[in-house]
């Protein structure tokens, strides 16, 4: 039976470590034939490892956001109901005694989907639902899933519910209790694979989350749990593994493969370790990767101590593709040695649903459905998201103002009641539109696609300035005179959109000509240039205020006050109470882009 975290910590109390060990059927005979030779028969078997990753709460090929069915540019299809179907199809192929199922990580939040069940209709109330994805999974047959970070989102009760509520284990090596410093999940999972005629194959999977969570849930883990370095644990946990007589080692690890970090140096411990992984650790097969959301069908890294390859895959994300490391086995000498690991990629968008996962829950998928279309209130006018990473847009201020008013009230009669408040915001969509008319939950969740919540931190004009100077740096240096391509204004070193930052209260223009770090100019606030001094009180997101995106000052700056509500929810409230969406309510363009001081558009 696989091991859940009562029975693993009951056994590791005992014996110091926790292995699950489950039994495969007897392999067919064409997948353990001998091949005679002369003197020594030589065993051989295949396995094959599925895995999937970042999930993300998509059960179905379906997009909560624009009510139909999920499209984008590639023409992927997504969804745990594509999945089981690649899935049955592979265990036909190779044999079911013959596979194992992982997943890497990040499966309880993303979707309206996974809010309903964490905070409409909680699976933490008493006899409440069973979550849709523990059904999902539980239905396919998953063997083991590593813990990714989006699983403390919603706080360590809700992650222990779904954790029950699974039928296999979640892994995290690197995730330990504050105090006693031992494992608060299990570590690794073990499975035996009967071969006739020969010992038995055993697959270890070690499963490694990120150490990011430190940060990006701290109101969540301080204090309770710890997150270390994947490498260090690794190389720790690998080695038991051999002992225990592991011939596979298989790691699920929440990290990727870039060798950077989001946090800066917030955190000792590398965020996308996965590589890092592959070449200081031996005696590793392959490494199935998450959390980077990228499509690698197969990355062959070379280990400094040994020499051998190890294979690495991330299966994309949101159910879109299906990794399989398809392992040979030879057996000589007593032992079996793993003779080759390849890795390859299956396409969701292949296949249809598996009618078992949508006559499951169809019901539950209804019951969001309608959630989200109840209509809380109109728009004057459409707002959208098309332009809002080079041009301040009304449906950016929105969020701003939703902050501002809501820090302003969590303040009231305070020490720090006097001091203006500003708000920062992210374009995290480029396709996000609430259209003028009825206003929908759905239309108001794709404006904030995350499940942040807020945080009033103290900063000065000077950090403040300096933030903006960071944010800035987000736009491509681009001379005044040239063509202006906006595909190619943005996202300067690769960074991503939710790490460029509005900031409401001020007006300034961004020279984009200018080197990064000499950009924020004519910088003011109430219409006179802004006093380094001067005292503000930030609303940030949980995210950017425990140091995600790595922006200055803001991670060490005093908190005044948080909370544990969405900021999406915020918005919902905001704008049900004020019935009618006018951009005259909550816009102003506030900044601007310059050339050589002369605006852009």
């Amino acid at each position: 039976m696989p091991l859940n975290r009562r029975k693993f910590l009951k056994k590791s109390a005992v014996t110091g470590a926790g292995v699950a060990i489950a039994g495969a059927a007897a392999a067919p005979a064409a997948q353990a034939a001998e091949a005679e030779g002369p003197a020594h028969p030589v065993k051989r078997h295949s396995l094959t490892v599925m895995g999937t990753t970042d999930l993300h709460g998509h059960v179905f090929n379906w997009d909560y956001f624009k009510d139909a069915e999920y499209s984008d540019k590639a023409g992927n299809a997504m969804g745990l109901a594509r999945i089981s179907t690649l899935v049955e199809q592979v265990r036909k192929e190779k044999g079911r005694c013959n596979t194992l199922l992982l997943d890497a990580g990040d499966t309880i939040q993303g979707t309206p989907l996974t809010y309903y069940y964490a905070k409409v209709d909680p699976i933490t109330a008493k006899g409440g639902p069973v979550h849709p994805m523990a059904q999902a999974m539980n239905a396919i047959g998953y063997d083991a899933a590593a813990l990714g970070n989006h699983e403390f989102n919603y706080g360590i009760e809700t992650l222990r519910k779904f954790e029950d509520q699974l039928d296999f284990p979640l892994l995290g090596a690197n995730a330990v209790d504050a105090k006693t410093l031992k494992p608060a999940f299990p570590p690794y999972y073990v499975k035996k694979f009967h071969v006739p005629g020969a010992p038995p194959v055993k697959v270890a999977v070690l499963g490694l989350t990120n150490p990011g969570i430190a940060i990006w849930d701290k109101a969540y883990v301080q204090g309770k749990l710890r997150f270390e370095g994947l490498e260090e644990q690794a190389a720790k946990w690998v080695p038991k593994l051999k002992a225990l007589g592991a011939d596979v080692v298989v790691v699920s690890a929440h990290s990727g493969t870039s060798g950077t970090s989001s946090y800066g140096d917030q955190v000792p411990y590398v965020e996308n370790a996965a590589v890092n992984v592959a070449k200081q650790v031996p005696g590793i097969d392959a490494i199935l990767v998450g959390h980077a959301h990228l499509e690698i069908p197969e990355l062959k890294v070379t280990n400094d101590r040994t020499g051998k390859t190890v294979v690495l895959s991330e299966p994309l994300c949101y159910a879109e593709r299906l990794t399989l490391f398809d392992i040979e086995l030879v057996f000589s000498k007593g032992r079996w040695t793993v003779e080759s690991v390849s890795a390859s990629l299956r396409d969701s968008k292949t296949v249809a649903d598996d009618p078992k996962i949508t006559k499951l829950l169809k019901d539950e998928h209804a019951k969001v459905v309608a959630y989200v279309n109840q209509v809380v209130g109109r728009a004057t006018d459409t707002l959208t998201t098309v332009d809002a990473r080079y041009k301040d847009a009304p449906i950016i201020d929105l969020i701003t103002k939703v902050q501002e008013d809501v820090v302003k009230a969590a303040l009231a009669g305070t020490a720090y009641a006097a001091l203006p408040v500003v708000a920062q915001a992210s374009p995290f969509s480029r396709t996000s539109e609430i259209p003028a008319g009825d206003v929908t939950i759905r239309d108001l969740s794709s404006l904030y696609v995350y499940d942040n919540t807020l945080v009033a931190k103290l900063m000065t004009g000077a950090q403040l300035r300096a933030y903006l100077e960071y944010s800035a740096e987000y736009f491509v240096q681009t001379a005044a005179g040239t063509a202006v391509d906006v595909e190619k204004l943005t996202n300067a070193g690769g960074r991503p959109d939710y790490n460029y930052d509005y900031v409401s209260g001020f007006a300034y223009d961004i020279d984009v000509a200018q080197a990064a770090g000499s950009r924020i100019k004519n910088l003011t606030y109430n219409g006179a240039a802004l006093d380094d001094a001067q005292q503000f009180v930030l609303a940030v997101n949980n995210y950017r205020a425990n140091g995600g995106g790595a922006f200055p000052y803001v991670a060490s700056a005093k908190e005044l006050w948080s909370e544990s509500t969405e900021i999406r929810t915020r918005i919902a409230e905001w704008v049900t109470a004020k019935g009618v969406l006018d951009p005259k309510d909550f816009a102003s363009v506030d900044w601007k882009l310059t050339r050589d001081g002369t605006p852009m558009f």
